[in-house]
């Protein structure tokens, strides 16, 4: 039988654990067995309860102990470990069986980029059986300096192309726009739909500092240009619609194909069907919630 998962990665502090609590709950709601599995030995605050905890086969600590490793190489260290004992986590997988799985990854960057343990454990799970997608978060407060935004552009496609699944970017916490709002240069779609990147470049010219490096930041826009591949979903973690948006995305990217009886269930939560949705819809909703034109009329109507 198929079975299908979502691997959570993304920088340290974009919002993983929140998000695979909360994602597993909102999906247990809607009807599906669901098994968290905190491969992220650095993780040791876990505020879900994980079916697979990767510290019952090692611990960060103890490899930092041992081998004289800081935490950056004691970290890549154990997914090394963990990639040569794929058996113990093929093993404990298969006790839930009927389950979705949500992957709570580590947040080292480098293991996304150009190491290559989380892709080869990935394609071993994949190999096992599991159609996975990559959820990829980045935190919304990028938006608000065109040089770290071209940062999260730049890491999110050197991901895509690192991790070989389908991939979904995810631009987390964007009910915390509204506190970047007014050093935002453009509209939340701007970094939703990734548009006209040009723009950014004539907001980085504007800076002396780097203005000094025009031709790099020139070349760096043209190369996620290029591609065409990087878009972000948006987020808000405590709203359902914003759940179920993502979660309609992610099933489409995976192939999973749910019941009636879980269509049921998400027409009950929010009253309304689940299907396909014009791109406007898609983030449409985001725009009015949280953009500097909502604020503005909300302040006027006070």
């Amino acid at each position: 039988m198929n079975r299908f998962g979502q691997l959570i990665i993304g920088p340290p502090g974009s919002g993983k654990t929140t998000y695979c609590h909360v994602v597993s709950k909102f999906l247990e709601s809607i009807g599906r067995k669901v098994a968290v599995i905190n491969v992220d030995p650095a993780n040791d605050m876990l505020i879900y309860k994980a079916a697979v905890d990767i510290s019952q086969l090692i611990k960060l600590e103890d490899a930092m102990s041992s081998l004289t490793l800081g935490p950056n190489g004691g970290l890549m260290f154990c997914m090394e470990f963990l990639e040569k004992n794929m058996d113990w986590l093929l093993q404990q997988l298969s006790n839930y069986k009927d389950h979705y799985f949500l992957f709570d990854c580590p947040g080292q960057v480098e293991l996304y980029t150009h190491h290559n343990s989380m892709k080869n454990i990935t394609a071993n799970l994949v190999k096992y059986g599991l159609h996975l997608c990559s959820v990829h978060l980045v935190d919304a407060h990028y938006c608000s300096d065109p040089g770290k935004f071209i940062s999260a552009l730049l890491l999110s496609l050197s991901t895509m192309l690192q991790m070989e699944l389908p991939h979904i970017n995810v631009l987390s916490k964007i009910d915390l726009m509204v506190q970047y709002g007014k050093s935002l240069q453009f509209g939340i779609d701007f970094y939703t739909e990734v548009l006209d990147l040009g723009y950014l470049l004539e907001c980085l010219d504007e800076n002396p500092i780097t203005h000094r490096y025009k031709k790099l930041n020139a070349a760096l826009v043209s190369l996620v240009e290029d591609y065409s591949l990087v878009t972000f979903i948006p987020l808000n973690i405590n709203d359902q619609q914003c759940l179920l948006r993502l979660k309609n995305t992610v099933d489409k990217a995976n192939g999973y194909i749910f019941g009636s009886g879980e269509e049921r269930s998400v027409q009950a939560l929010l009253s309304s069907a689940v299907g396909a949705e014009y791109e406007h819809e898609r983030t449409g909703f985001i725009r009015d919630t949280y953009s500097d034109d909502t604020q503005e009329h909300d302040a006027d109507s006070l």
